[in-house]
């Protein structure tokens, strides 16, 4: 049978690349921005620390949830339809968050907020790659990669400048226009493609209930478990062994359901494409390196070093704006040279950068830090143009939303891992640095003795009073016992980051060149 045939896009693919990257920019920034503002909020609401941070955790549920259904979604209820009711979603919610006034309300806008936001992105790659011919979807998907890893590399700094200098209700009200203006341009330039009308057409009217219903439960329990669990204290926890559990079991029926379903919501049959495949472990290890990275630095500057969180941004913007420039240059090599190379490159680069990252220490200046953070973000773009491009390599026109939809789904699923062992994984190594390090300060160890000694001169030295000197310096040195245990986990995070990285440099030679038969397949020729 044949393909239904691409028709060009009524605009110019540029005009339509901006249009849909400005709501995705959008989300993305919202989800990193409220991190900052949370302090505030707890205040303002009278809500205490912990009971706040429920306003990410029902954001990433809810977000999570939606992300696999996303292609599903857009195939039922045509693709500009359900983007635009995104937009509108989480434009409406925005400006309801801005106007809470109780935890509760602000929680329950946060999870609309986080069911607009979670199809933004998956639709806006199916758009892209409908909206740009194979050969040019590099660059098109440059555009993209702009939005989803600049974002969070300014989220911070912007949320901790709004909150500083207005208020926490602001970094909700200024979605409004942003979103006002994507909706508007959206409906004037965006269409669905002939393919995508016809698949709508095909979409039988019965929906799979009991599939969505373990997507829900599965993806939603998980995203719960991944982001109370060390707050919880992990499987301490009755609610988190239950949670766990009811997942698990979820998940593995969602998985059998929707791989033999006829008409399933996620067609995870697609994975016996290889480049798909390949692609997605290698989406998944993007958003364990992005997000992990992203939070590592912030943390050690802000415990560590004394940074507020506003100034740990600013270390991180310098890495946004490089990323930005780097986008379009990644797009170009990845259309010049076998991709499968340039993503070996990228995670080469990678990998040496977090092996850098591992020469921090507590006397290390802003400087140093900025341009660690520079390296760190190099390989990024040579690893995420060329997969996002290969994951629509021999598949059919019919399945760009699903192919999106999973894309996105797994670099997010990564990047809830991703963070959620890296803060799991340095409250341990902390832990046992701590032990290693206080093992050897005892008595009897000469060097211990001679340094202790000194220390107690030196605080007598300084005023205090020889009574009080032996108390003085045990304080002193536990607060140094504690920094260089602090150091010493980041240090090993960094460590294992740049191991799983270079593990996966050969992984691109698994995938398959695109020959021109497959690339004029996956434009709708024949």
């Amino acid at each position: 049978m044949a393909q239904v045939t691409s028709a060009p896009p009524r605009f110019n693919p540029w005009v339509i690349a901006m249009t849909v990257t400005l709501a995705t920019f959008m989300e993305v920034l919202d989800t990193s921005i409220a991190n900052v503002a949370l302090p505030h909020i707890a205040g303002n609401l009278g809500a205490t620390s912990d009971e706040s941070t429920w306003v990410q955790t029902s954001y990433l549920v809810s977000n999570a949830i939606i992300l696999p259904m996303s292609g599903w979604l857009s195939t039922r209820f045509g693709r500009k339809r359900f983007y635009m009711a995104c937009v509108v979603l989480f434009t409406l919610s925005s400006m309801l968050c801005g106007l809470a006034t109780s935890l509760p309300m602000l929680i329950a806008f946060r999870v609309m907020q986080g069911l607009g936001g979670g199809g933004l992105g998956p639709s806006e790659q199916a758009i892209l790659a409908d909206t740009f011919t194979p050969e040019q979807r590099n660059m098109g998907f440059a555009i993209y990669g702009m939005a989803i890893v600049v974002a969070p590399a300014v989220g911070p700094t912007l949320g901790g400048w709004i909150t500083d200098n207005y208020s926490w209700h602001w970094i909700f009200f200024i979605n409004v226009p942003i979103g006002i203006i994507s909706l508007l341009l959206t409906q004037r330039v965006v269409h669905d493609p002939p393919h995508v009308l016809e698949a709508r057409k095909k979409q039988g009217e019965k929906t799979d209930f009991f599939g969505i219903t373990t997507i829900v439960l599965g993806v939603g329990l998980l995203q719960y478990v991944l982001d109370k669990g060390e707050q919880l204290e992990w499987f301490d926890s009755g609610i988190i062994r239950t949670a766990a559990a009811i997942a698990a079991v979820a998940l593995v029926a969602m998985i059998w359901r929707e791989w033999t379903h006829k008409h399933p919501i996620i067609q995870l049959s697609l994975l016996k494409n290889r480049n798909f495949a390949s692609s997605a472990v290698s989406n998944f290890t993007l958003g364990v390196v992005l997000n992990g990275s992203t939070i590592l630095i912030p943390q050690f500057l802000q415990l560590q070093l004394g940074y507020t969180a506003q100034q740990a941004g600013m270390a991180l913007s310098p890495g946004g704006i490089a990323l930005a420039l780097l986008m379009p240059v990644a797009g170009v090599l990845a259309m010049k040279f076998d991709p499968r190379k340039v993503i070996a490159v990228g995670f080469v680069l990678t990998s040496a950068s977090m092996f850098w990252m591992m020469r921090i220490s507590p006397e290390i200046d802003f400087t140093s830090v900025v341009w660690m953070r520079v390296f760190q973000v190099v390989g990024l773009p040579l690893i995420f143009i060329p997969i996002s491009t290969l994951a629509y390599v021999g598949m059919r026109r019919e399945d760009n939303n699903q192919v999106s939809g999973i894309s996105n789904f797994v670099r997010n699923l990564g990047g809830a891992i991703g963070t959620s062992f890296l803060v799991a994984y340095l409250t341990r190594h902390r832990q046992m640095s701590r032990i290693d390090l206080v093992s050897h300060l005892h008595r009897g160890n000469v060097f211990f003795d001679r340094y202790f000694a000194g220390m107690q001169q030196s605080a007598i030295r300084t005023g205090v009073s020889a009574a009080a000197a032996g108390q003085h310096s045990l304080a002193q040195l536990q607060q140094m016992v504690d920094a260089q245990a602090n150091v010493l986990a980041f240090i090993s995070a960094f460590f294992v980051l740049g191991v799983i990285v270079a593990l996966l440099v050969p992984l691109p030679f698994l995938m398959k060149r695109p020959s021109t038969e497959e690339v004029a397949a996956s434009q709708g020729m024949h």
